[in-house]
Parts: structure tokens; sequence; C-alpha cells
């Protein structure tokens, strides 16, 4: 749809003195300096969890690592470990099973001899040794070492599934990717996805303001609001009117964004991108978790996420998350509720076998507020001075956007040998909205005698508005992968066939009597008449199926190329209920993807890649009587990542030219033809990284001096951005954890001078910073925080429309505490 144009806790110091100790006596001469623990407490220590996070590389460096890392004391000799080495390790896990991968193959083996864990040669035979040797086990399948589609302890995520839809690190990805994690969107004190996605390159968080029902974005200057979000890979597809499916942020796990097109692997998509959603899934690792949150606005919400194991043997997982929120939007005293649920289990019957059953309840009940006034008083001035931010155009009683919506999916995944696995993800889902509004519209003239008097620029316009819808939508992805190696070259196969059908029925209606309203001493109450006659009444289908391939060659164990197809059958079935016509479209198209990746020494990947993307359209073809062939999409883009080895770091710079093209645009007479395309070029810098255990540190910077229109059926528009598209977007954000528990964390967000949508604004909408921040403590299981988003609660112009005569301000300031019990 568019714009309708009617108007962790910190790291124990310890550890460090006990690599430091460690490290020099393992190395050279092979005697580990440490204190002199009790044989019952080396084995009670090799039970406990730690985060381990251990690079490949020599063995003796390995397990100074674990010993640091464990903050438990081990002794070895350095002849025994000298030129041997470790495989890489990361995930909690107890030192023993550690030590256990660490010592693999190496003919040594962790044992206990006295006070001390010690690292010996393995003994050759059972009971060839009389010293007591650790048990060697097997890590469980769940424990938490990071997948593309599990937790990430922190904010670096190195792995992806959603550019590939396979288990691929991401510097092995040949597109852009960024991936937020659940604890930075915690630390963020996100509430929104929006707000989630404000310090991610590429991404225009607020390209119309301070709405209250949307979380609508830009991804690279392209509309990302339809077709729509994913979730868990299965789209959440759009239709274009108002009624559109919602997430919620408590809920989820990563946030991962991949930009340029994308159609390759699901179907019709935007040449901007796709945002994923990864939802929250059961835990093997047990996890309880309440949580208050206080802030202004009448903000009062209580959550809650429990998770782990039903049985012994950890093959039946589960998970519920949820939570219910009183409060109000920030202008018009309008309730802002929530009640979320979503229950989820795991069955794995084996090590090769894995079903997860994923639920979700949703319920709003909150206003509708867009904070869109006109020019003169927002953008430009007015006799009266600047409109209130605070001032709400609408009517308690009319503004709402209702909605409840529910969903049940399952991810299945079966593994049949070493080289093949079988996955079928599927999800039902419905929604009801009820959706209320007003559109504004000109001042009122009360002085036509005195066109300047300060009267004609207080009293403005206002057109009811109201739509009904439904929505129903089934989703299913069946995926076979192999992976196979012949010599130096590895193959990672995909072969899949998915569908999709989304049946949306609308009714929606324009107009009626209000009176207008003064933006200054606004005054409620009126009575208001939504007219009865629907200008929209109708029933749709989207449905599309396609078949998809892809091959990641990986030769040489530094080149990567990925190679992909696919085909689609898409339609569009409407049901005119005013007209009393029913329409079919029928569309087939072809789209592709290549990529090649250099894993260079020292963690850096340069890669080149080509995208494609389709969009079917339902505008009829008034020379033919038939709907216009599909638009489509297509991206150049190079980009150099670097993931420095066994650090906690990432960081990436991309360039691209992304193409828009046959759209349909409409002449001065209104008449449509498929001429129209857009182009957008720019450059896009991110770091995340960890300098110090307890630092965190994200930036992103975009460049986009390219995003017009180069062709369209309208003269007029060639040359301007067809989307509010900011030449440099800079963001950074930082975070440290003191050893008391004191955290405290500070952030900006730099959006430069645009036109606005059309570049239709009378002036240039000024640039604008914007400040948020944090401060919390934990202490034993608790954990406080304080956030607020625009610290100093700055006033600013996010965009105008197309027109020029409406423009909308930004979010105000919003301050959240939270209290959040672990145990």
């Amino acid at each position: 749809m568019t714009k309708p144009t009617l108007s962790p806790r910190p790291q124990r110091l310890a550890l460090a003195v006990h690599a430091a100790m460690l490290a020099l006596p393992m190395m050279a001469t092979g005697v580990a300096i440490c204190a002199a623990p009790t044989a019952a407490h080396a084995q009670a220590t090799a039970q406990v969890l730690h985060d381990f996070d251990i690079p490949a590389g020599p063995l003796s460096t390995a397990l100074t690592r674990a010993a640091a890392q464990s903050g438990v004391p081990l002794t070895a000799d350095a002849a025994l470990t000298a030129g041997k080495t470790a495989p890489a390790l990361k995930g909690r896990m107890t030192l023993r099973e550690a030590l256990a991968q660490l010592l693999a193959g190496s003919g040594l083996a962790a044992g206990t001899e006295g006070a001390s864990i010690v690292i010996k040669a393995a003994p050759p035979a059972p009971g060839g040794a009389k010293e007591a040797v650790l048990p060697v086990v097997t890590v469980r399948a769940g424990a938490e070492q990071e997948s593309s589609w599990g937790p990430v302890k922190g904010y670096v995520a190195k792995r992806s599934a959603t550019g590939t839809k396979t288990d691929t690190p991401i510097i092995e990805t040949p597109q852009s990717i960024s991936v937020v994690t659940a604890d930075r969107i915690e630390a963020l004190g996100a509430t929104r996805l929006k707000e989630a996605l404000a310090y991610t390159p590429g991404v225009n968080a607020s390209p119309w303001g301070d709405e209250s029902q949307y979380d609508w974005i830009y991804l690279r200057g392209f509309d990302a609001y339809s077709p729509g979000f994913y979730k868990d890979g299965l789209q959440l597809r759009n239709t274009g009117s108002w009624g559109i499916w919602q997430t919620e942020n408590y809920g989820v796990e990563r946030l991962e964004v991949l930009r340029g097109p994308a159609s390759v692997l699901y179907g019709q998509n935007g040449p901007g991108g796709m945002v994923n959603v990864v939802s929250k899934r059961p835990t093997v690792e047990p996890k309880r978790e309440i949580q208050l949150q206080l802030g202004d606005h009448s903000r009062r919400q209580i959550a809650a996420d429990l998770s782990g194991p039903m049985d012994e043997d950890g093959k039946l997982l589960y998970r519920v998350t949820g939570l219910a929120r009183d409060a109000e939007l920030s202008s018009g005293g309008l309730p802002n509720d929530r009640v979320f649920v979503a229950p989820s289990l795991t069955w794995k019957p084996s090590a090769d076998t894995s079903l997860t059953l994923l639920s979700e309840f949703l319920r709003m009940r909150t206003g509708s507020v867009w904070n869109s006034y006109p020019a003169a008083g927002t953008l430009l001035p007015n006799p009266n001075g600047r409109v209130p931010v605070s001032t709400f155009i609408g009517e308690r009683d009319l503004n709402r956007y209702n909605q409840d919506q529910w969903m049940v999916g399952y991810l299945l995944e079966h593994r049949l040998d070493d080289t093949w696995t079988l996955r079928q993800n599927a999800r039902y889902g419905h929604f009801d909205t009820d959706y209320q509004t007003f559109y504004n519209g000109q001042f009122v003239t009360v002085n036509a005698n005195n066109p300047m008097d300060p009267a004609n620029f207080r009293l403005m316009e206002r057109t009811p508005f109201a739509s009904k819808e439904q929505a129903k939508s089934i989703v299913i992805d069946n995926q076979a992968q192999a992976r196979l190696r012949f010599g130096d070259w590895q193959h990672t196969l995909l072969v899949g066939l998915d569908h999709q059908r989304t049946r949306f029925d609308v009714v929606a209606y324009y107009g009626g009597s209000a009176p207008a309203i003064d933006l200054y001493a606004p005054v409620y109450g009126s009575t208001i008449a939504v007219t009865t006659a629907p200008f929209l009444d109708s029933n749709t289908t989207l449905s599309q199926t396609g078949m998809y391939a892809q091959d990641q060659i990986k030769f040489g164990d530094r080149w990567i190329t990925t190679l992909g197809g696919r085909y689609d059958h898409a339609t569009v079935d409407t049901k005119d209920r005013l007209s009393s016509t029913d329409s079919h479209q029928s569309d087939h198209r072809f789209t592709g993807r290549a990529g090649l990746v250099y894993l260079a020494p020292g963690g850096w990947s340069p890669y080149v890649s080509y995208s494609e993307s389709f969009m079917p359209t339902t505008t009829i073809d008034p020379g033919t009587g038939k709907p216009f062939k599909p638009e489509t999409g297509r991206q150049y883009e190079a980009g150099l990542r670097f993931h420095p080895p066994g650090g906690d770091a990432t960081y990436s710079a991309a360039i691209f030219d992304v193409l828009r093209q046959n759209y349909v645009s409409y002449d001065e007479t209104f008449v449509p033809k498929q001429t129209g395309e857009v182009r957008v070029r720019g450059v896009e810098l991110e770091a995340t990284l960890r300098p110090v255990s307890q630092m965190n540190l994200t930036a992103a910077y975009a460049w986009t001096p390219k995003a017009e229109v180069t062709a369209s059926a309208n003269a007029s528009e060639i040359g301007k951005q067809a989307n509010n598209v900011h030449r440099h977007q800079l963001s950074i954000w930082s975070d440290y954890r003191f050893a008391n528990g004191l955290k405290i964390g500070l952030g900006a967000r730099y959006s430069g001078s645009s036109r606005g949508a059309n570049q239709a604004a009378p002036v240039a909408i000024p640039a604008y910073t914007l400040v948020d921040a944090l401060i919390g403590y934990d202490f034993g299981p608790w954990a406080l925080a304080l956030n607020a988003r625009n610290l100093t609660n700055k006033t600013y112009v996010a965009n105008c429309d197309g027109s020029g005569t409406s423009c909308s301000y930004g979010e105000p300031r919003k301050v959240t505490m939270t209290a959040t019990y672990r145990w």
C-alpha cells in the first residue's frame, strides 16, 4: 500500500587473572601456577556450564583460553601440546565437554591427578592406566551454539539462513545482510520492529513519521511494507490495503535484513530487500524470565518467557512467550493496548529429526494517529506558530486500529544421511482488522478578503475513513538439501517447491461529514458521520507457486560461488462486489542470482553478486484490456566483509546499483503505461563489535547519492525521488557494563536533508539527529533498565506527501523502565 493521496552480565575480572597466570607457564615451562583445589572441587567445577568462544589454533593456546573462560585452572605439559592444534569451539557447555572437543584426535585426555585437572597422554587401552580419566561426552545437539535460526549471545551474529535458506556463515553470503539479535533489541529498548532496525544501514525506519499502526520502513529507498515482511522464512503477504500482518518484538529471537532483490528464493518481492523475523523457539537449557515495564503515556506491561526440556533426555522442549500491555499513544489519549502469547513445542525423536510447532495470538486495541499536518505550520511558517506535535486531528470515539491475529505452523527437518536433509516449513494465519481514521485536507478560508489573515491558517478540513478487513493465509515451503564433495569442490545443493495463498476481504469507506478542527485549540466531541457507501468492496486472492534451485560451490577452501534460479507461477483473482465483476490474472516469471566470494586469509572476504526480483501488478492496460506484465528489479552489488579470526566483531562495506523496471506510471491525463523506472545507487558501511568483554558497539552509514525516477509516463516525475530518501544516514550505539553491575548506553541517529515523496516538499526538509540512552543495573537474578528514545524530545519533520501540502512529524521522546527477573 502507498500512503493514500486522498489527502549479559559483566565478565568476571578473575578470569583474566587466571588466563595471565596460565598462559606463560603452559606455553613455556608446562607448569601451571594455580591455587590447590581439592579433588572433589576439580570434579565439581567440570560440571558447571560456561560460555566458550575459542577459535581454531594451537592446542596450548586453546587450553589457555578454556581455562580463562571457565575460570578453572588446568595443568598441561608443553611437550605434549607442542605442534598440536585444536578446532574452533563456541557455545555453552561444561568444561568437561569443552575439553573433550578440544582434545579430540590429539591423543590426549583430560583427567584428575590428586587435586588438579591435568592434560596427559590418553591411556593406550582400557585398564592400561590407573589415573581417573574424565569420561568423554557428546555435546547435546541443542546446546547454545550459534545457528542461523537460534539465539546469539550478544550483538555479533556470524550465521544466517535468510540469504541462502541454508545454515551459512554470513561471510560466505554474496549479498548484504544485517542481523539484529534479541540482546541488541533489549538493550535498545525497542518495542517495535522499526525501532529495532533504526541502527541498520539502508533502512529508513520512519518514512512517514510517528504513525501508530504500522512498522513501515524503506529498504534501499524502496517500500518494504508491500509485499510484506517474512516470519521464519515464510512471507507475511500484504495486498496494499490497510490491514497488515503485525509482529511483536518480545517474541523475536533475531531480525534479519537482506538488502536487494530476493525473488530467487522467495518469489514475488520488491527490489529493496526483505526483513525476516525469526521467532523465539524452545531451548535445551532452561530459561525463565518475567518482566515488568512502566513508561510515559501511562505504559504498563507485564511479560514472561519460559522455556526448557519437558523430559529428562531433552527430546521434548517447550517455550511460552507472552505479554499484556495497557498504554496510550503519544497524542490524543488513545489506547495502545496489546495482548500477545506464543506457545511453541519442539520434539526431537532422534538426532536426525526435529519438529517444532509454532503458534501465536495477538490482540491489538490501539488508536490511529498519523501526526500529519499542513506544510504551513510544520515545514513552512504559519502566522499562528508551529502546529503542536500533541495536536490530535481525529476523534477519540472514531480513531482506532483494532486487530485480532493468530497463526499456527511447524518447522520439520529430517537428516536422511550425511548427504541429504529434508525440510518442510508451513504456516496458516488469520486476522480481522477494524480501522478508522481521518485524512486531513486544506485550511478553511475564514477571511477571503485578507488571504494572510491568521484565521485562514487555523482550521483544517478532515475527511473520515474506515476499512473492515479480513485475511486468511497459508504458506508452505518444501526443501531438499544435499552436501556433496568432489575432490576440492564442495557443493551445498538446495532444491525447493513452495506455495502461498492469501485471501483478503476489504470493505473501505471514504467520506462523510466531519467539522473542521482548530489545530491550535482543538475541540473534540463533534458528531461524525462516515459515509455508508463503500468506495472499495472486494475479495482478492493472491497465489504463488515456485520451484527453485541453488548451489553454493566452495572450491580450494577459498572461493565460493552461489548460483540460483527460480520459476514462479503467480495469480491474482479479484471479485469486485461493487461492479459485480470477476477478474483473473496469471503471470509466469524466471528470476536468477549469481554471486562470488573470496575467503582471503585473515578474515577478509570480498564479493560480487547479481540478483533479480519481480512483482505482478493488477493495473489494466487500456490498450489490451489485460493486466500489465509484472514489474521487475535487478541489482549489482560488490562488497567487502571482515570477520577477525577469533574476534567478536563483524565489519562490512557494500556498493550497489538497484533498478526497478516496468512499473506502472501515469501520464498527465492519468492514463497508465508500463514505462516506469527507478534507479538507486549507494554505499553502505556497518560495524558490530565487542571491543572489550564489557562493551558493545554498532555503527552504520548509508550514502545514497542517486535515488530517482529515470523513466515515467509523466515527464515531470523524471529526475525526482519517488520515495523519501536521505542522501546521508549515520547511526552509532555503544553500551558498557561495569563489574559492579551498572550498565550505560548511548546512541545517535542522523538523517540528512531531503525533499520528501516525489521531491514535492515546498522547501528542503531539515536534517535531524536523535539521541537514545540507556542506564541500568544488574544484580543477582535482577536486571533493571531505563531507556529513552529521542532523549532531547526533538521536534522534527520526517516526511512530506507527494503533493507537498501535508507533512508528518517524527516520534517524540519515549521513556520506558524495565525490570526483569531471571531464574
